[in-house]
C-alpha cells in the first residue's frame, strides 16, 4: 500500500500490516473528533495531573538509564552514554508511565485506559515524529512522548496511529514512524513542551565538576557542591550521583548540614521534612520529598524566617 503524496484524510481505507501471518480487516479512517475510543482515553488523561505525572515518568526513565549512583553520569548527551542507551529511554518509559498513571500492563499493547487498548511510545530523537510504531500498534490509540535532551523538556500527544498515517519505510522489526504531516494534523496535544525536573549538575562549570567529582571524601565534595549551587534545588538523583559507589551516601550528606551552616552560612533544607518544605516554599522554592536546597543565611533574616534545627 503506497500513499506517497496522499494526506489520507478521514474516509480513507486503511489496513494494518500482516502480523504473524494474519491480516486484520480493512477499515475506514475516522476523524479524530469522531473517534470515540480516542476521545475516551484523551478525556481520562486530561482529568489527571498529567503534566506532573509524565514529567516524573520521563525523568525516572532517564535516571534509570543514566544509573548515576553507579556510573557518575548525569547527562544523556555525555559521550559516556552510547546511542543504544539513549534509545533505551523510550523502552523504559512505558513502564514508568504505567506506574505513574496507576495503570496495569495489559497485552497485546502496553496498557488499557477506560477499557481501550493503548500503546505507549517514547523517543529522545530530535525530529518531528520520531516514534517507531510496531505492527501490533498500527491503527491503535497511542500515547506519544518525546524528550528534547538538549533543551531539557518534553511533550506528549495522543494519536490513532493508522497505517495510512505511517511511513512506507520500516526498520528490520517492521516498525514504521508516523508521517510528519499526519502527526501535525491528527495528533491531540496531551502536554505541550514543558521543562523536565532540574539537573543542577549540568549547571556546574568544568572546573567545578572536577572539584565535585575529585578523589576527596564525599563530605568535602558535597560541601563544595552546595557552595557552587546556592539557592538551587538539588534532587536526590544528583546527590546519589555525586556519592556514586558509596554505601549510604545520604547519611554522609546529612553530616554536612552543620558544617555548611557554621562555616559557610548556608542553611540546608531537606524535603523529607514537611517543616523544611514549608520553609523552602516561603523562600520561593518548591521542594519535593527527596530534594535538598542550601539557602544563604541572610535570606532567612530578610524574610524573618527562623533557621530550622539541624537533624
Amino acid at each position: 500500500m503506497s500513499i506517497k503524496g496522499h494526506t489520507a484524510p478521514p474516509g480513507t481505507q486503511c489496513q494494518p500490516d500482516t502480523r504473524k501471518g494474519s491480516q486484520a480487516p480493512a477499515h475506514l479512517v475516522v476523524a479524530s473528533e469522531d473517534d470515540i475510543e480516542l476521545h475516551s482515553v484523551y478525556r481520562w488523561l486530561m482529568e489527571q495531573p498529567i503534566e506532573d505525572l509524565l514529567r516524573v515518568a520521563v525523568d525516572s526513565a532517564i535516571q534509570y538509564v543514566l544509573d548515576g549512583a553507579r556510573t557518575w553520569r548525569f547527562d544523556l548527551l555525555d559521550k559516556r552514554v552510547d546511542s543504544d542507551e539513549r534509545s533505551s529511554v523510550g523502552t523504559k518509559l512505558q513502564y514508568h508511565v504505567i506506574e505513574e498513571l496507576g495503570l496495569q500492563k495489559v497485552p497485546p499493547l502496553d496498557t488499557e485506559i477506560d477499557d481501550v487498548p493503548v500503546e505507549i511510545k517514547g523517543s529522545v530523537q530530535d525530529v518531528t515524529a520520531p516514534w517507531m510504531i510496531p505492527r501490533e500498534g498500527q491503527c491503535q490509540v497511542t500515547l506519544l512522548i518525546q524528550a528534547d535532551l538538549r533543551n531539557w523538556k518534553f511533550a506528549a500527544w495522543l494519536m490513532r496511529t493508522h497505517r495510512v498515517w505511517l511511513r512506507n519505510g520500516r526498520n528490520q522489526d517492521g516498525k514504521r514512524s508516523p508521517r510528519s504531516a499526519q502527526f501535525r494534523e491528527y495528533a491531540l496535544p496531551v502536554v505541550t513542551w514543558s521543562t523536565l525536573p532540574p539537573q543542577p549538575l549540568k549547571r556546574l562549570t568544568q572546573d567545578q565538576l572536577k572539584v565535585v567529582f575529585d578523589d576527596r571524601g564525599l563530605q568535602k565534595r558535597s560541601i563544595d557542591l552546595f557552595r557552587f549551587l546556592p539557592d538551587t534545588v538539588i534532587p536526590r538523583s544528583s546527590l546519589a550521583t555525586v556519592g556514586a559507589g558509596l554505601h549510604d551516601p545520604m547519611r554522609r550528606l546529612r553530616q554536612t548540614k552543620a558544617i555548611l551552616r557554621d562555616n559557610h552560612s548556608l542553611i540546608v533544607l531537606v524535603g523529607k521534612w514537611i517543616s523544611d518544605r514549608e520553609i523552602a516554599s516561603g523562600l520561593g522554592h518548591k521542594l519535593g520529598p527527596e530534594d535538598w536546597v542550601a539557602i544563604p543565611a541572610e535570606r532567612f533574616a530578610e524574610s524573618s524566617i527562623a533557621f530550622p534545627s539541624v537533624e
